[in-house]
């Protein structure tokens, strides 16, 4: 003998009429779809937005000024005004980074963008170091970040991190936050 299993075969002739019942008056509804022609706008405010941090990394980070620093051996740089030491201090790791930017994998334009970011990020939550790991690779972000620091005019020093924070394939940075001196170390 078969055995029958079925969902039905469970059901009574009670149990089918009682649902028969239930669902009559029911209507079956099409399901619509709606294809849009054109993408979505984008807002105007992020727009906006979006063309302000490209001007602030174009403006910043040029591709045609090389400055005079050696990007070929120990990565160290202190703007003219401060204090000489601030290489040092930064070679030996006195000063912990606040906040780390790791570059592997992007090209020279969105690191351009994280940079600026970077940045903004650390004058807007006071911090006063920061890391950026570049990596070694095939050296382009290696030799064009320390190019790219040097022109921001908040950036006051940079030295190649100590080997905890990624030796030779990163550099700390100090950032000039004015009226906080009481976040300085």
């Amino acid at each position: 003998m078969k055995k029958n299993n079925s969902p039905h075969s469970s059901l009574t002739n009670d149990d089918i009429s009682l649902f028969r019942q239930t669902i009559t008056g029911a209507k079956v509804f099409k399901q619509d779809t709606h294809r849009f022609d054109t993408k979505p706008k984008v807002s105007q405010a992020k727009q906006f937005a979006q063309q302000k941090k490209q001007a602030q990394s174009e403006f910043f980070f040029s591709d045609v000024y090389i400055p005079d620093i050696d990007t070929h051996g120990t990565i160290k740089y202190v703007k003219p005004g401060q204090d000489s030491f601030l290489a040092k201090q930064l070679r030996r790791g006195d000063f912990a980074p606040d906040l780390t930017l790791d570059l592997h994998g992007l090209n020279k334009e969105l690191a351009k963008d994280e940079l600026a970011g970077l940045i903004h990020e650390c004058k807007k939550q006071h911090y006063y170091c920061a890391c950026v790991v570049h990596g070694i690779g095939g050296g382009i972000l290696k030799h064009k970040v320390p190019q790219y620091l040097v022109q921001h005019p908040d950036v006051i020093a940079m030295h190649q991190a100590p080997l905890e924070y990624g030796g030779r394939g990163a550099v700390l940075i100090l950032i000039n936050l004015p009226q906080s001196d009481e976040f300085r170390r």
